[in-house]
């Protein structure tokens, strides 16, 4: 036999209180409408008993406010999205808010989807990482008068807070630590995506290799094609290694290619620290547990999640001042 679940109107008869009594309560404005501690605790007593559980999208209509933060990310597969969105589940979470979020596979039009997903959840406040071509949704959001913060991709086209890391020095100093261990035939590996923090990262190896006087033959990008699969990006990688055995360091611009790259090494008869220099860019278990050690350059999450819930409730404060701002952190070359 099934049991009807309470509702408000329920509750506040049992209470002997008004509807708008109840309401107040449930929507934690019982102190401000000086509503006293016995009837709190009351109403409390009698919902915690019922199981009453109020519909979030009902009471978001209602209040204009749905306490939920839209997260979207290329793929929260990767570690490093990974870590960011549970720091920021964590950070929200404590100021009463919570986190849903979904990948865009660094698809546009997936993006624009997501978007109106979100709207149609009320989500009070986007945390975007977005995908090349998306311009256009996420000023439609600002335009809506909606808290954006962007991480990790830049677009400049949008007046809008960004939080990201200094992509051009991270590879600089990666690639600076090469040659200082007097390695002459550096790779980056990189993937083949026209956005801001890949070209920043090319950037920063390519000037490196210029200001050290070596002959642009003595070094080597590699572009991977974004969406290849692991298996043929082993392959690619096993090619190049076998064109160029000269190759002594390797730096790899994403994780991913990182994971990719140690195990096509793998199938060479290259052994890293000995034959090859490699640093990942992110750092992670994988490469702490990896025999030898990889060193990494470590984008620090908790300040990146930090910087990104700070400027999120700022803009969600009417009493705050909103000032759009770049916040860039530096990385940190982990050696191992």
């Amino acid at each position: 036999m099934s049991i009807k679940a309470h509702s408000i109107k329920d509750i506040a008869a049992k209470a002997n209180v008004s509807i708008t009594t109840v309401s107040f309560i449930l929507n934690g404005k019982a102190v401000e409408r000086n509503i006293s501690k016995a009837v709190i605790e009351r109403v409390q007593g009698i919902v915690d008993a019922s199981g009453y559980k109020p519909n979030q999208i009902a009471r978001s209509l209602r209040t204009g406010n749905s306490q939920i933060i839209g997260l979207i990310v290329e793929d929260i597969a990767n570690p490093f999205f990974a870590g960011i969105a549970r720091l920021l589940e964590d950070k929200a979470y404590k100021k009463g808010y919570k986190i849903i979020y979904s990948s865009t596979e660094n698809q546009a039009e997936k993006t624009r989807e997501l978007i109106n997903l979100f709207k149609s959840r009320q989500v009070d406040a986007y945390v975007i990482a977005p995908a090349q071509g998306a311009e256009a949704d996420i000023k439609k959001i600002i335009n809506d008068g909606k808290p954006v913060v962007l991480f990790d991709r830049y677009l400049p086209e949008l007046d809008v807070n960004y939080v990201g890391v200094d992509n051009f020095d991270a590879s600089y100093r990666a690639a600076k630590h090469f040659l200082a261990e007097g390695k002459r035939n550096l790779v980056l590996v990189t993937v083949d995506l026209d956005i801001e923090q890949i070209k920043e990262r090319e950037a920063g190896f390519q000037t490196a290799v210029a200001e050290s006087g070596l002959k642009k033959t003595a070094s080597l990008v590699i572009k991977v094609p974004y969406g290849t699969s692991r298996e043929d990006t082993i392959t690619l990688l096993v090619d190049m290694l076998q064109q160029a055995p000269q190759t002594d360091a390797i730096l790899f611009a994403t994780n991913y290619l990182a994971i990719s790259g140690l195990l096509a090494i793998k199938q060479t008869d290259k052994v890293i620290n000995k034959d090859l220099s490699v640093i990942a860019y992110d750092d992670g278990d994988i490469f702490k547990l990896h025999t030898p050690q990889i060193s990494a350059l470590a984008q620090p999450l908790e300040e990146i999640a930090d910087s990104i819930i700070k400027k999120v409730f700022e803009q969600l404060s009417a009493k705050a001042e909103n000032t759009i701002e770049k916040t860039i952190l530096p990385v940190k070359l982990v050696l191992r």
